[in-house]
């Protein structure tokens, strides 16, 4: 048997992962391994078009490139540290991607920002801001537990960069009927 690994983009949660195996099983593809972003098939029965065709009709992208792979991973890896609550991180996140990717993080913000026309940091501020949507939405927190577990230094600074994504306060987001949350796949 030989296996083959494919590179997906978009993938977000359990549920990505399971309609992408359910897809590439449909067509007889023995899936070998199944992470975030990655598949592992058995080349022996493989047709790359077709499974293709299938991850571009659930929404996801086949990725050849590997720059953009890494990118993928990044996102992957900072959408894990979002949806492990609380955060409570101990070192920077220049510091945490640069040993999680085993690469200089100067370098990869220079090709996440390149590919993505954004910073790093803004991008992981946009994913905190939408999970804060997110507990604000379930109304099990007050706003300061959401920024405990959201590793902000008090509920004041989440407060103020909420505003300013959002054009609203946190109690306004709260009280409105329209909550214009995002998915985390389409944040940039």
């Amino acid at each position: 048997m030989t296996m083959t690994t494919l590179h997906i983009k978009n993938m977000v949660c359990d549920r990505c992962k399971k309609v992408i195996r359910d897809e590439v099983q449909s067509l007889g593809v023995e899936v070998i391994d199944l992470e975030l972003g990655k598949l592992v098939i058995n080349a022996d029965q493989v047709d790359i078009q077709k499974i293709g065709d299938v991850i571009r009709r659930n929404g996801f992208e086949l990725i050849e490139d590997e720059e953009i792979a890494l990118i993928e991973k990044i996102k992957l890896f900072l959408l894990s540290m979002i949806n492990r609550l609380p955060m409570q991180r101990k070192e920077k996140l220049s510091v945490l991607l640069s040993k999680e990717m085993n690469k200089d993080y100067s370098s990869l913000s220079k090709l996440f920002s390149r590919n993505e026309h954004i910073t790093l940091e803004k991008f992981f501020l946009k994913l905190k801001l939408e999970k804060a949507k997110e507990l604000i939405q379930e109304n099990k927190y007050s706003f300061s537990e959401i920024a405990d577990l959201l590793d902000y230094a008090n509920s004041n600074h989440l407060a103020k960069q909420f505003k300013e994504a959002t054009g609203m306060s946190m109690t306004e987001y709260k009280k409105s009927s329209y909550w214009g949350r995002k998915p985390l796949d389409k944040i940039i």
